[in-house]
C-alpha cells in the first residue's frame, strides 16, 4: 500500500484505538501535531494485555508472502448450526477456544439444495430493487414472524468494500439497517481507518436478514436452515455490488460465505486471503466482540492491513 503522512497514520490508529501504543518512524514536528487530532487513551485492560506487538512498527507492513495459501470457495450452500453466541457479542469470545477442525468439504458453498434450485435461480436473474422487495416479503423461515423489520443493507451499491455481519440484533430490527449502537460506532470507526465511510465506497450487510432469537427473545445466531434460506440473497448482492474486497465480520459470517465448517475458530481463519468467487475475502473479528475484548482491537487492525495490501483499487 502506499504511505501516508504520519499525521494521517496518528489519526487512523486512534480510530482503531491503537494510537498511544503506535510510535511512528516518522518524526512529526510540533507545528505537525498542533494540527493533528488528540490521540485517543487506549483503556488500561489494553496496555495491560501486551499488545507490545504493534509498538515501534507499522502494522501495515504485511506482503502477500506472508499470507497463507487461499482457500477457493463458488456459491451458496447451508452450513450446519453453531454453537449458541448472541450477536451482542456477550459470550463470542469463547469461540477463540472451540477445536481445530480439518476443512469439511460437505459445507461447501457450491452444494445447493436441489428442491431450492428454482428459488435460487429465480434470485440471481434479479435486480436490485427485485431484490429488495423479494427480501422485504421473504418467508423462507421462520425469523420473519418475530421481525419487525428486514435489514438488506446499507451503504453504496458499487462500493469496493464489502462487509458482511452474522445477523440484524434489537436494535436493527427497529430500525432496519445493521450494525447500529456501539458496534455500529465501532465498524464505522474501522472504515473511516481505511479511509472509506458507511454509503461511501463501503456497503454492510449480514448472512441472515431478519433477527434470530431464542425463546427468551434474546439474540443467538442463526441456524443452518435459516442460513441456508437467507445466504442466495446476499450472494445476489455480492454479483450486483461486485466488490473488490470482503471483510467477514466474526465467525458465523465467515464460516457461512466460505462453506467450512461452524466449529472453524475465526483464529484459525484470520491472517490469510481467502476467495469468494474470485473476490478476496478476509476474516477478522466482530465489533461486538472488540467491545469486549479491546485487547484484540490490534489483531484486528493488523486484519485490515492485510486487506489493504490485498485491496486492488481498479
Amino acid at each position: 500500500m502506499n504511505p501516508v503522512s504520519a499525521v494521517h497514520q496518528l489519526r487512523v490508529f486512534d480510530e482503531m484505538g491503537l494510537g498511544p501504543l503506535w510510535l511512528s518512524k516518522h518524526p512529526v514536528t510540533a507545528e505537525t501535531a498542533e494540527t493533528a487530532e488528540t490521540a485517543v487513551s487506549m483503556p488500561p485492560e489494553v496496555e495491560q494485555a501486551g499488545i507490545a506487538e504493534v509498538g515501534n512498527k507499522q502494522p501495515v507492513q504485511m506482503t502477500a508472502a506472508d499470507a497463507a495459501p487461499v482457500v477457493t470457495v463458488t456459491d451458496e450452500a447451508p452450513i450446519q448450526e453453531s454453537a449458541p453466541v448472541s450477536t451482542d457479542g456477550s459470550n463470542v469470545e469463547e469461540l477463540m477456544f472451540l477445536p481445530v477442525t480439518e476443512f469439511d468439504e460437505s459445507f461447501a458453498v457450491a452444494d445447493v439444495p436441489p428442491s431450492d434450485g428454482s428459488r435460487v435461480s429465480r434470485i440471481q436473474a434479479m435486480d436490485w430493487q427485485a431484490l429488495q422487495t423479494e427480501v422485504a416479503s421473504c418467508q423462507q423461515c421462520g425469523l420473519c414472524q418475530g421481525r419487525a423489520n428486514t435489514v438488506f443493507g446499507v451503504g453504496d451499491p458499487a462500493a469496493p468494500w464489502l462487509f458482511v455481519g452474522e445477523g440484524p440484533g434489537y436494535n436493527e430490527n427497529l430500525q432496519g439497517e445493521p450494525f447500529v449502537g456501539a458496534a455500529g460506532q465501532l465498524l464505522d470507526n474501522m472504515l473511516r481507518a481505511l479511509g472509506i465511510a458507511r454509503g461511501q465506497r463501503a456497503y454492510i450487510a449480514n448472512i441472515v436478514k431478519c433477527r434470530p432469537t431464542d425463546d427468551n427473545g434474546r439474540d443467538r445466531p442463526p441456524s443452518a436452515e435459516e442460513v441456508a434460506a437467507c445466504l442466495p440473497y446476499l450472494h445476489r448482492q455480492i454479483a450486483l455490488i461486485q466488490p473488490r474486497m470482503i471483510i467477514a465480520l466474526g465467525k458465523t459470517a465467515a464460516v457461512s460465505l466460505l462453506g467450512m465448517s461452524p466449529e472453524t475458530p475465526v483464529g484459525q481463519l484470520r491472517g490469510r486471503v481467502h476467495q469468494l468467487n474470485g473476490i478476496p475475502l478476509v476474516a477478522t473479528y466482530h465489533p461486538a466482540y472488540l467491545l469486549r475484548k479491546p485487547a484484540d482491537k490490534a489483531k484486528a487492525w493488523q486484519d485490515l492491513c492485510l486487506a489493504l495490501d490485498h485491496f486492488s483499487p481498479e
